[in-house]
């Protein structure tokens, strides 16, 4: 398997969401509306029109999180049952990341080192999500 990709739902505020993690992450955004749908289909709504369809956070040609709004009238079950995890390539990254994601957010364990012989830490960020991030180590000679 190449990758995983989560896909998150929001109740009208996947826009803000994404901007917030595009910033955070320093990746690119692609976002389509309900309203850029093609050929004005019939569940578009006025209220649904400016909410958002699709969107993706990538690096270069790499997908790594997509997310959406709900359609009014179908409701959204918010709640911990999604966490995404982080990958780190360095600890200069890792502490960037979870600086700049705990932002408005609550730490639930601050980045420490672990018995597994990683730098790990995870918090809620402003919008509910729950993020583990895992940096390994270098090996002691």
């Amino acid at each position: 398997m190449k990758q995983i990709t989560a896909h998150l739902h929001f109740n009208g505020n996947c826009r803000a969401a994404m901007e917030f993690y595009k910033q955070a992450l320093g990746v690119d955004l692609f976002l389509m509306t309900f309203g850029e749908a093609p050929g004005n289909p019939p569940w578009v709504t006025p209220e649904s029109r400016d909410l958002v369809m699709h969107s993706t956070l990538m690096r270069g040609d790499k997908f790594f999180l997509m997310a959406a709004d709900n359609m009014p009238g179908s409701p959204l079950h918010q709640g911990n049952n999604v966490s995404l995890c982080i990958e780190c390539d360095s600890a200069d990254e890792i502490d960037a990341f979870f600086k700049a994601l705990s932002a408005g957010g609550e730490i639930t364990l601050p980045l420490q080192d672990m018995f597994w012989n990683a730098r790990f830490g995870m918090l809620k960020d402003k919008f509910g999500i729950h993020w583990m991030f895992n940096y390994p180590l270098p090996k002691k000679p």
